[in-house]
């Protein structure tokens, strides 16, 4: 019970947002894994079930919390657009993380890395790099003039200087004050509460026959 209120709590946190960019497909520097049980493949077909369980289990560790209300038709809407492109990380079939690609053509026609990260049990293994690169690729490949993104001190300890490896350079720095819990919520709420399991019941639920 002390871990779920813990997320009930809320506190004020300094958060330093850092603004990086990419002005020439000459500045990247990827950085391959050589797993062969690791792919990276486009989620082409629009699916918000898809996408709110890579924004939701990812981000839940790190504070991500704009698109949780978002409807079904809102993510079905922003996901159809062509101008967003979602590619996932799969280790041995199994989600590890995704990249969101976003083409602004009337803002420098860039393309930013809207979203990016990992699911927790593939932390330091790797992948991370490999997805960045991917994305970065994939990116310039949409035709922009310019690939950005943006971090914050919420975020893993290592994404600024992941980021930074790939070849982005700092353009600009802001600092604000938010309203947060103590800890993030997780994947999904209560997802780390410490207390034991309840003993399963019989499942009512059934198998919709299609």
């Amino acid at each position: 019970m002390a871990n779920e209120s813990h997320r009930t709590i809320s506190h004020r946190v300094d958060v330093t947002t850092w603004y990086l960019e990419l002005l020439s497909p000459d500045e990247f520097r990827p950085a391959w894994s050589d797993r062969p049980e690791l792919t990276v493949i486009q989620a082409e077909l629009p699916c918000p079930e898809l996408s709110r369980f890579l924004y939701a289990s990812v981000g839940g560790d790190w504070h991500w919390r704009d698109r949780l209300p978002w409807s079904y038709a809102h993510w079905q809407a922003y996901l159809q657009q062509p101008t967003v492109q979602t590619w996932v990380a799969y280790l041995r079939g199994t989600p590890a993380g995704y990249v969101e690609l976003h083409h602004q053509p009337q803002q420098r026609n860039s393309v930013e890395l809207a979203y990016f990260g990992l699911l927790k049990p593939f932390l330091g293994q790797g992948i991370g790099k490999h997805l960045l690169s991917t994305g970065i690729q994939k990116a310039w490949d949409m035709g922009g003039d310019r690939v950005w993104v943006h971090t914050c001190s919420l975020d893993g300890p290592y994404a600024l200087k992941n980021y930074e490896a790939r070849g982005f350079k700092q353009y600009q720095q802001t600092h604000c004050t938010e309203t947060l819990p103590l800890e993030p919520i997780g994947p999904w709420p209560g997802a780390y509460d410490d207390r034991p399991p309840e003993q399963p019941s019989p499942s009512r639920e059934r198998s919709p026959g299609i």
